[in-house]
């Protein structure tokens, strides 16, 4: 009975360690969604300024559809003068699929920034990918 509640007692630690690094191991699996996502629309906005030389359709965002995504929801915000030259690719973390607080950014001098939940640290030069903010 005792070995048993030794191997108990193992089994509890051993998991107290675990869970937690596979919790963050399976978010930032999450996460590649977001930079393929974003780096996919980089690519068609660019497209698009070169064969209209402008970010926007008359003051609306650019033509074409947005990724679908099971983790994110992405947004594009474009500048809404006749001749817009800048915008802006979001991709915005699902409550549903346990990407809350996860924010990826990216525009047209394809300067990335990122926030994340809280214990995670934000980074306005990067894309983060763990807790420390390491890109």
């Amino acid at each position: 009975l005792i070995e048993l509640l030794i191997v108990i007692a193992i089994i509890g630690v051993i998991a107290a360690f675990a869970l937690p690094a596979y919790s963050d191991y399976v978010q930032r699996g999450k996460m590649s969604e977001a930079f393929s996502g974003l780096a996919d629309m980089r690519v068609r906005m660019e497209q698009y300024y070169q064969d209209n030389r402008r970010s926007n359709s008359a003051g609306t965002t650019w033509g074409a559809a947005l990724p679908a995504s099971r983790y994110f929801d992405f947004v594009c915000a474009t500048d809404a003068a006749a001749s817009a030259q800048t915008y802006s690719a979001t991709a915005n973390g699902k409550a549903a699929e346990g990407m809350t607080g996860f924010q990826y950014t990216i525009n047209e001098a394809n300067a990335k920034t990122s926030a994340g939940p809280a214990g995670w640290t934000a980074s306005a030069s990067c894309w983060i990918r763990r807790r420390d903010g390491s890109c």
